[in-house]
């Protein structure tokens, strides 16, 4: 054992630990494993086995000199563990909103808590404060009203009188899928919906909201300097309002790998701040008096972070964007301090002061698809190499230049290769060509679009705004042009069906191995990460797609497209079945599938999978069958999906996938080959968001 210590130390010491990084990433662990876990004597267990762990090692070695980093690494980190486990507990219990019982149709007095504009889907969006009549409590919920009945005196702290349809959150259509409900729980909502009718001004407000209606009059300005879309994308910029951004370029930015300059983000915020910052420093430089008195660096960093707090209040203070102005502050204190300003210490602190408040956001997309890209592009420009090749030489411009525009499009192509994963795992689809569309949209927006927005909102002050609002309309018809001719090529969007945990984790550990260690030591992570890819690019869509109510059953490997049981007209739907079976194009209704036979009740389809046929028998309406006709239909088959109760005497030869096994289980993917499925359920135990009823 001894041996083996002495071993683990020089190694740490070969490979430069640093504990900060390392705690974090072990109270990330504890999040995480509190997320995995299924239910509260798991998560009691794994904080208890934790400090036992700690108290073990520090029992074990508090009389013995040497080995201080094994040491101090062995008791912490399971400290840190069990830690993260307690925190996202306790803000579960907090702030966790039981859901309603189920949909309902009432009216009811509200206050309004938030009014997030919508102009794109022809709606608004208000957060209310409601009474509850059947629990007795006091309830939050969020309604879309139609723009034709949103009245402008709907805004905060207003009391409304409405009627409106109410449903509770929706859990994941599919393994894989988006869990609004997880999200829901977290921020307090019990109900979503949409209103009914006339909304009625029960109760004026007081003083007015200043951020707020600020925020939406900054939106309304910017929009009516620009007309079209580089308005809707200017006001993104400046307010953070996103509502009237239309989906064709929506989906243009996300296939072309843009999505996140749309988001207010680390980009935006550090744009802000630095301009502010190298503003703030050369005009103080031209008062002798106080520069040869106060410390210059440190007043212009003090007027960066105070653009920057207002920048991120301004633009709805939401968590990405609090989480990045967090981290451009730990910037700034590193340079008034004359520290390193980028740094894993510095990634690791703001990591963790934001895990430390709002937990859940570790496994949101948000969270991880930023801090992965700036640890990609720390551990990059901190690595041997690269300062060698970016390190000051006698040289002409041009060279510099070039060895400038190289070190760009390896840092894209560096920080697209991290993100893959992430952005697979959570959407299963990615832009092909991201990294190359990032080489030129990322500079056009940091020193083109944003710098003449700013001018044109200053200039605006005298009237003298048009020729700002000009050229940065221009510059964002270039954004949009670079968006939608790199969306538009072939192969530009891949389509993977869901990862899994597994693998996720997998290329987790490897992208953090390959970021934390120095020299040899980190190439190890390449090991995890290149088996993640290998399984992952082995690993088959499954044949058969059932959504949590049964209504919909999509059928892959019979074509370029996928088999759908009904013609639905909800896009939700479709996109969710053609991500998840990692298929593209409009999908085709059973019913016109020349192998599948239908009636108004039933479709019957045989697959052949793996040197076997598999014959399916799916119910199409909630028609009374004669039962001894169900049952003989049933024996018939191998599978059955209904989205009604079915009576006992239904006995498929391997599952039955009716209503009540799906209220336990929510969907499932089956895959025909092995044979085998998973469902919704396997991932969300007992947490308080899922409402299966094996769980009640």
């Amino acid at each position: 054992m001894s041996s083996i210590a002495d071993r683990a130390e020089a190694f740490l010491d070969r490979a430069g630990f640093d504990r900060a990084p390392w705690l974090t990433v072990a109270f990330a662990g504890g999040i995480a494993l509190w997320f995995t876990l299924a239910a509260p004597w798991q998560w009691c267990a794994a904080i208890g086995a934790c400090l036992l762990l700690a108290l073990g090692a520090f029992a074990v070695w508090r009389d013995r000199p040497g080995r201080v980093e094994l040491q101090k690494a062995v008791i912490a980190l399971p400290v840190m563990v069990a830690l993260g486990i307690g925190v996202v507990w306790a803000r579960s219990e907090l702030v966790g909103a039981e859901a309603i019982d189920g949909p309902r149709v009432e009216r009811f007095d509200a206050r309004i808590l938030e009014r997030e504009e919508q102009p794109a889907q022809d709606r608004i969006r208000l957060v209310l404060a409601m009474h509850d009549s059947e629990a007795g409590e006091a309830r939050k919920v969020r309604v879309n009203v139609p723009l034709a009945m949103a009245a402008p005196g709907l805004r905060e702290g207003v009391v409304i009188r409405l009627r409106a349809r109410l449903m509770p959150p929706a859990p994941p259509m599919l393994p894989g899928s988006y869990d609004f409900a997880r999200r829901a729980w977290f921020e307090g909502l019990a109900a979503t919906g949409a209103a009914i009718g006339k909304i009625e001004i029960v109760e004026g407000a007081g003083a007015a909201d200043g951020l707020a209606q600020v925020q939406r009059y900054l939106a309304s300005h910017v929009r009516s300097q620009l007309g079209a879309s580089p308005g809707t994308i200017a006001a993104a910029f400046a307010s953070g309002d996103r509502g009237a951004i239309s989906e064709a370029d929506e989906e243009a930015m996300r296939d072309a790998g843009l999505t996140h300059l749309l988001s207010i983000s680390g980009l935006h915020v550090s744009a802000v701040i630095a301009a502010a910052y190298l503003l703030a420093l050369k005009l103080l430089a031209l008062w002798p008096w106080l520069a040869l008195r106060v410390r210059l660096p440190l007043m212009a960093a003090a007027i960066g972070a105070l653009a920057g707090v207002g920048y991120t209040l301004l633009t709805g203070a939401e968590v990405p964007t609090v989480r990045s102005c967090v981290g451009a502050l730990l910037v700034l204190i590193a340079l008034a301090m004359g520290r390193e300003a980028l740094s894993m210490r510095m990634v690791a602190v703001a990591a963790f002061i934001i895990l430390l408040v709002w937990p859940e956001t570790l496994v949101g997309p948000s969270f991880q698809l930023s801090f992965s890209a700036v640890l990609a592009i720390v551990a990059l420009h901190n690595s041997a190499p690269v300062k060698a090749f970016l390190a000051p030489r006698e040289e002409g411009w041009l060279a510099s230049t070039g060895r400038k525009a190289v070190m760009l499009l390896v840092t894209g192509l560096v920080i697209e290769i991290a993100l893959m994963p992430i952005v697979l795992s959570h959407f299963h689809r990615a832009g092909v060509y991201g990294a190359f569309a990032n080489v030129f949209a990322i500079p056009l927006v940091t020193f083109g679009s944003m710098p003449l927005i700013a001018l044109a909102l200053f200039a605006d002050l005298v009237g003298l705004g048009a020729p700002f609002w000009w050229l940065a309309g221009k510059s964002l018809d270039l954004l949009l042009a670079i968006a939608h001719w790199t969306a538009d090529q072939p192969g530009s969007v891949k389509l993977m069906p869901d990862m899994g945990r597994g693998l996720l984790m997998l290329f987790v550990a490897g992208g953090l191995w390959l970021a934390l260690w120095k020299g040899r030591a980190r190439l190890l992570g390449l090991v995890p990460a290149g088996l993640a890819a290998m399984l992952y690019a082995l690993k088959p869509a499954p044949d058969l797609l059932i959504s949590n109510d049964g209504r919909h059953v999509g059928i892959a490997g019979e074509g370029e497209r996928l088999l759908m049981l009904r013609d639905t007209r909800s896009d939700y739907a479709k996109d969710n079945f053609n991500e998840l079976a990692g298929l593209d194009g409009e999908p085709v209704p059973l019913a016109e599938w020349e192998n599948a036979e239908c009636s108004p009740d039933f479709c019957v389809i045989t697959l052949e999978r793996a040197g076997r046929s598999w014959s399916i028998l799916m119910a199409r309406s909630r028609n009374i069958i004669e039962e001894r006709a169900l049952a003989a239909a049933c024996e018939r088959a191998d599978i059955v999906v209904a989205d009604r109760w079915l009576p006992r005497s239904c006995r498929p030869r391997w599952l039955k996938a009716d209503r009540k096994m799906l209220a336990e289980e929510g969907g499932l993917a089956i895959d025909l080959s092995t044979p085998s499925y998973s469902a919704v359920a396997d991932t969300q135990g007992a947490h308080g968001w899922w409402r299966g009823e094996s769980f009640r």
